[in-house]
């Protein structure tokens, strides 16, 4: 091997290092340009082979979409820029608010509150066990003998008994008395009638001793049981509480968080545990046969695109994201816009655009017919359809809108990017290949230069080839 003028090397490159290579004898024996042209013939085969090898061999956190697309045995596919679904967009103004504010959810009262305002009747139903105590206006009747002196009263208590299948129970001389779908007073009235013509000026008592039909039934995350109804007019809040209570019982949840359902004679409607408190005309009272379902449902939404994060699970980079994609609990009884963007860290201030943050929620179509949205393209019988808000924040006064636009439950909100980001993309890609060229071309004229048999001096960023 030959040596290295170290001081050579010493003197004109003071901060490199000199390499020198044995060459093998075929390599020596052919001229300079002969053995640059054959480094470079041998090595770019291995450089395709490498560049080939690197699509399958670098990481990756599963299939590319490509090898999808060929594996599926049958597929149906959306053609490419194509809408799947059909949505309406609405810019955020005094009218669009004006139609929200107005908006509530379901209400008891309406639904069912319009025809049973009053306390309900308590009646006889079919397994309920009544006692039937039958009076005379003397002794010697039907049912008190003429020689019971010693009674402390002319009457006789009959065993109790169940209301049959038929609905209907047994009095000795009256026969057969229906009792079921009646009141107490009502079935009285019907046994003085049947023995008036047999007994002394009967008077009947009847006593409901089990009540087995006329009951509500409360289940739920507060709570399950089965609660016999009373004449004094039991209220669902009563109802909940009696069943262990809307975790106000053991404080176990947010009465926000909590919705109330009742089912009623095929009828069903769902409101928020805290309207029963809010508003009294909500709090009905509970009818024989109802189903109260008390659900825990926190309410959240989503968001995504250019937030800043603060408090989410993206990776913080300089204060920002780039990319965020996290649920987000409200955390209390109403959220309004602004809320909801400050629990997502507010727009990141060197990506979003504050003129294009949209909030995405399927609305009804009464809603938007109140708007003046023009709903002839969607099918007559959707009631339901796509709505995104948008919310232009270059406007100072959007801040005061945003005060007004209550977020719903599992809303979507998505913050664009600013059309300056996207240009800094492309200029990023443009400049990684352009890089990553100039490596290449560098390192190979390198590879042909320790080819030939030049000494290579090299540092941590620069290669320097000495003669």
């Amino acid at each position: 091997m030959g040596e290295v003028d170290f001081e050579r090397a010493d003197r004109g490159f003071p901060n490199y290092q000199a390499v020198s290579f044995r060459q093998p004898r075929l390599i020596r024996a052919l001229t300079r340009g002969q053995r640059r042209s054959l480094s470079i013939r041998s090595c770019a085969p291995m450089l395709v082979a490498l560049a080939l090898a690197g699509c399958s061999h670098m990481p990756i956190n599963g299939p590319e979409y490509r090898d999808i697309d060929r594996g599926a045995t049958s597929s149906i596919a959306n053609p490419r820029g194509s809408i799947v679904y059909d949505y309406v967009l609405l810019d955020v103004n005094p009218v669009v608010l004006g139609v929200l504010d107005t908006i509530s959810s379901d209400s008891f009262y309406r639904t069912f509150g319009a025809r049973r305002r009053g306390i309900p009747i308590v009646k006889v139903g079919i397994g309920d066990v009544v006692q039937t105590s039958i009076f005379e206006s003397s002794s010697g009747g039907l049912f008190v003998p003429g020689e019971a002196t010693s009674r402390g009263g002319n009457y006789v208590t009959l065993p109790a008994q169940s209301v049959s299948s038929s609905g209907m129970i047994s009095i000795p001389y009256a026969g057969a008395v229906q009792a079921s779908g009646r009141t107490a007073a009502e079935i009285q009235r019907d046994i003085e009638v049947k023995l008036a013509k047999r007994a002394i000026e009967p008077q009947v008592i009847v006593n409901v001793l089990e009540q087995n039909s006329d009951s509500a039934t409360i289940i739920g995350d507060t709570g399950s049981s089965k609660i016999k109804i009373t004449g004094a007019g039991d209220r669902i809040l009563d109802m909940i509480s009696k069943a262990g209570g809307a975790g106000a019982g053991g404080g176990k949840f947010a009465g926000y968080e909590l919705l109330v359902t009742l089912q009623r004679r095929g009828r069903i409607a769902t409101v928020p545990f805290t309207t029963l408190i809010n508003d009294p005309q909500e709090n009905l009272y509970v009818a024989a046969g109802d189903v109260v379902y008390v659900k825990r449902q926190p309410k959240s939404f989503v968001a995504f695109g250019a937030l800043a994060s603060i408090g989410g699970e993206g990776t913080v980079e300089n204060g920002q994201t780039a990319a965020v994609s996290t649920q987000f609990p409200f955390g209390q009884e109403h959220l309004n816009l602004n809320e909801a963007l400050g629990r997502a860290g507010g727009l990141a201030d060197g990506r979003a655009n504050p003129g294009q943050v949209f909030i995405f929620r399927p609305e009804r179509r009464e809603t938007l017919d109140r708007m003046g949205v023009n709903l002839k393209p969607f099918a007559p019988d959707q009631r339901i359809i796509p709505t995104v808000y948008r919310a232009n924040f270059r406007d100072p006064s959007s801040f005061f809108f945003a005060q007004r636009f209550m977020m719903h439950d599992k809303d979507v909100i998505y913050a664009s990017n600013s059309d300056a980001t996207e240009v800094l993309k492309v200029l990023g890609y443009v400049n990684a290949w352009m890089s990553t060229a100039s490596n290449a071309f560098v390192q190979g004229r390198t590879i042909g230069d320790i080819a030939g048999g030049a000494h290579v001096l090299t540092n941590a960023s620069t290669v320097v080839v000495s003669p």
